[in-house]
């Protein structure tokens, strides 16, 4: 099922009294979720990604805008008739039901033609207790259950009346770094055997790249850039994306642009044909980084730390506004741990330059 949203906004009212101005959760949301696809709606805490989950579902009503399934307008529908399945952060299992009845829950309420026998419910919910493998389970209260065990039991819950669209609002985040990598692999593997779409919220970039057919990024209601998790990461719009994205984080640098050099401090360290004269911001993966004794970027080393395949390079800039910064070669490459500086050549594609004032991207001919 296609889902377009068209102008889509969400104003709360102001808790404060001494400014009553409105907060704008979401700022005209314009874009489409494909049919069949896993989006990936990405951004920090408070940036309206889980308002705008709760409008799709129809939890919440849009101040503006309307939301489309396929050709239906369905700004105005209650939940219950826009065929969504919702996952919480919480789970919401009940804590006095089999896994089976938590399953079966939702179809004990269908009417009319979709009405279904108890034998009919309980294959349904054996199937799904199979597609989410916890088939061997299904007699177990949730309490009897591991993390991931339980966040399966959600998953299977909103996945039985085979939905239009599926939406899970931050459904890895109460589990450990290792169940989170597990399940986040079966909640891909489970959207691809069914071919719902699938909205996944989340503020860790590395979920959403990850499992995503496209992610959406946002800031403050607004959203910043739409795309494939490769391109987005590699095409940034503004330096907002750029910062955002990436393990670990992009390295920041004042610089400035003059004949079509770039400099960072007194150092040229690349050349960027089409660039405009002018200060920039400079932003530099850490896979752009190729340790260079020669290399025209010098650099304060800090530490090398050691992560088997590759080296982290941990390093420090007097234009460069974080205390550290990461740059990853790989582990071939031998560091003089008893010098006080490093020194590197620059990789022109990993390189991106940004206006100081808009933050935008800022072109330049790639060599």
């Amino acid at each position: 099922m296609k889902v377009y949203l068209e102008n889509l906004t969400k104003k709360f009212p102001s808790l404060n009294k001494k400014d009553p101005t409105e907060v704008v959760a979401v700022d005209h949301f314009t874009f489409e979720i494909p049919d069949g696809k896993l989006i990936g709606l990405l951004g920090p805490s408070g940036c309206g990604k889980s308002t705008a989950l709760n409008l799709i579902c129809g939890l919440q009503k849009p101040t503006e805008g309307k939301i489309f399934f396929g050709d239906d307008d369905v700004t105005g529908l209650p939940p219950e008739n826009r065929g969504v399945g919702l996952v919480f952060q919480n789970y919401a299992l009940y804590p006095h039901l089999t896994v089976r009845q938590n399953i079966i829950f939702p179809l004990e309420n269908l009417r009319g033609k979709d009405k279904m026998t108890k034998e009919q419910m309980y294959a349904k919910a054996d199937e799904i207790g199979a597609l989410v493998q916890i088939d061997g389970l299904m007699d177990r209260k949730p309490s009897e259950l591991s993390g991931g065990q339980q966040q399966r039991v959600a998953i299977a819950r909103a996945l039985v009346k085979m939905p239009q669209v599926l939406l899970l609002d931050e459904p890895l985040s109460n589990l450990d770094a290792r169940l989170r990598l597990q399940t986040r692999e079966e909640i891909r593997r489970i959207q691809q055997e069914t071919g719902i779409t699938t909205v996944f919220v989340t503020h860790d970039q590395d979920e959403a790249m990850s499992i995503s057919d496209m992610i959406v990024v946002m800031k403050a209601g607004v959203l910043q850039q739409i795309g494939a998790p490769q391109e987005v990461y590699d095409n940034p719009v503004n330096l907002f994306v750029a910062k955002f994205l990436g393990t670990p984080p992009i390295s920041v640098y004042a610089g400035r642009v003059k004949d079509g050099r770039l400099y960072i401090g007194t150092e040229e360290v690349l050349s960027v044909p089409g660039a405009p004269d002018g200060d920039v911001t400079v932003g530099i993966r850490p896979e752009g980084y190729i340790l260079d004794e020669n290399g025209p970027l010098t650099c304060r080393l800090n530490r090398v730390e050691v992560m088997g395949r590759d080296i982290s390079v941990v390093s420090s800039h007097p234009d460069s506004p974080a205390e550290a910064n990461r740059s990853i070669i790989s582990a071939e490459n031998r560091v003089d741990t008893s010098s006080e500086t490093v020194r590197f050549a620059l990789k022109p594609s990993k390189v991106f330059l940004f206006d100081r004032v808009t933050e935008a991207r800022i072109p330049f001919d790639v060599q």
